[in-house]
């Protein structure tokens, strides 16, 4: 595996005093639509970012905002690979999917890279990792084909395994996902109702609970709704330390 190292540049980049600039986030999916909207939202905040790509090819759109990147193959890397991958790294959001696509590429992504990365973090104390995931209502509405009933059984599968491992994780499972423009709003709890969400809300609540060390263990459930993303997280946050 290679590595395009610009971290010294990242790290001299500007940054946001609100933001904490020593945390470090690592994202498995970094070149999908809500993995580049979170790097590019974290980025803007002065967080060092890096991510896994399949391409060597240089990505011109991370780079520009000074994301470093590593190559390899989620699906086939070994838990010591991954390991080394995250050694440096304070946050783990784990964005990658098979989108109910091919039944073996979601047993390779969703399930078993999952546990490999879950692994690595036992072994490696001090770590967060946050799942993007997915509301089990989803598509219900739909004749769902075998593809998709396996996808949904996965993933159900895989955030078990996840809550039984003795490390810090953080479960976020999305209404149906859209490219409509952000509305900076949602509705966030440990049970909401399936609608529909934007990709940039989504980024901006992982990025906030990237930003808030103190949830820790939750499984959360978020969709749109009228209150405003940083005040959700908060009263989240507020609600489990009372």
């Amino acid at each position: 595996m290679t590595s395009r190292d610009t971290t010294a540049a990242t790290e001299n980049a500007s940054h946001d005093d609100s933001a904490a600039p020593t945390t470090r986030v690592f994202i498995f999916g970094i070149t999908g639509r809500v993995g580049r909207l979170l790097a590019t939202r974290l980025r803007a905040r002065g967080v060092i970012v890096s991510g896994l790509t399949r391409s060597s090819l240089p990505d011109s759109a991370l780079e520009a905002n000074g994301v470093t990147t590593v190559t390899g193959e989620l699906g086939v890397a070994t838990t010591e690979e991954i390991t080394a991958m995250i050694s440096d790294w304070d946050v783990i959001v784990f964005a990658a999917g098979s989108n109910a696509g091919a039944q073996d590429e979601t047993d390779d992504i969703d399930d078993a890279a999952l546990r490999r990365v879950s692994d690595s973090l036992a072994a490696t104390p001090g770590k967060r990792l946050i799942l993007l995931s997915v509301l089990p209502e989803a598509w219900r509405e739909r004749q769902l084909s075998d593809d998709e009933e396996h996808y949904f059984a996965v993933k159900k599968r895989a955030e078990v395994a996840l809550t039984r491992q003795p490390i810090d994780w953080v479960i976020l499972r999305p209404s149906l996902l859209t490219d409509d423009p952000a509305r900076g709003t949602v509705a966030l709890g440990p049970a909401e109702l399936h609608d529909e969400i934007t990709r940039e809300d989504v980024a901006a609540v992982l990025e906030a609970l990237i930003l808030e060390p103190t949830i820790s263990r939750r499984i959360l459930e978020v969709n749109s709704g009228p209150t405003a993303i940083t005040e959700a997280v908060g009263r989240i946050a507020r609600a489990y330390q009372a």
